[in-house]
């Protein structure tokens, strides 16, 4: 770092600007292919390693997706980069782990219920049986193993805003999700009773949603998060009285 030079890195700058900007101007796609490097080069005036170290943060950014031997093709556009940092962010230390952990919390339950009634509206009779079936497998394999139900914790929030037909609000939910599976930890204190209480709250969500309840439904969002919100309140208890 302490070696690079300030015209490297705003000629580096602006070859990704330029990549960027030939993704959109041709209408590329997730999964489309990229010129080859000479090409990219000539056409962005650019150098070969300008050409490379700006495809390497497209890469880390999942714009582009480098395969080895086949070449540069348009990324999936995840917001995984967004995963990454917000996880680094909530492991650094103890104190960020809470408020990472409680914004996380306020985001989620904020998308799931600002969207309620066309959730409630939109889930199909095989959409809900799946809920069902989500339940059922978070009962069976959480029994006895304290997060045996994780897998189908997640699929359970990704379904429920399937029905929007919105690939943004079904990528941050995701990510959030993600983010605070690989922080929640951290907190310890998960009891069995925690578990049941969770399980129970995904059920109420499954019943009011099938009822075509709207207010049941938020009210079920709100009881299945308040036992995370407490479990922050009470980490952050501890860590006060060890300080």
């Amino acid at each position: 770092m302490s070696g690079a030079k300030p015209g490297r890195q705003l000629l580096r700058q602006e070859v990704v600007e330029g990549i960027k900007r030939y993704i959109l101007e041709e209408r590329l796609r997730p999964g489309d292919p990229l010129p080859t490097e000479p090409a990219l080069c000539e056409a962005l005036g650019a150098s070969r390693s300008s050409v490379r170290e700006a495809v390497k943060i497209l890469n880390a950014l999942d714009i582009v997706e480098v395969r080895h031997g086949h070449g540069t093709y348009v990324g999936r556009l995840s917001l995984s980069a967004l995963v990454e940092s917000l996880t680094f962010r909530g492991l650094l230390s103890p104190g960020d782990d809470f408020q990472v952990l409680a914004d996380l919390v306020d985001v989620r339950e904020l998308v799931e219920r600002g969207m309620a009634d066309r959730i409630v509206t939109r889930l199909s009779s095989g959409q809900l049986d799946a809920l069902e079936r989500l339940v059922a497998a978070m009962r069976e394999q959480g029994a006895g193993e304290g997060h045996g139900f994780v897998e189908a914790d997640r699929a359970f929030h990704a379904l429920l805003v399937e029905p929007l037909g919105n690939e943004l609000v079904e990528q941050l939910s995701m990510a959030f999700w993600d983010v605070y599976a690989i922080v929640a930890p951290h907190l310890d204190g998960f009891t069995h009773a925690d578990e049941n209480e969770t399980i129970a709250a995904h059920q109420s969500i499954v019943d009011a949603a099938r009822a075509g309840d709207v207010a049941a439904f938020m009210a079920s969002l709100s009881e299945h998060y308040a036992p995370v919100r407490r479990r922050i309140s009470e980490a952050r208890a501890r860590d006060a009285a060890r300080a």
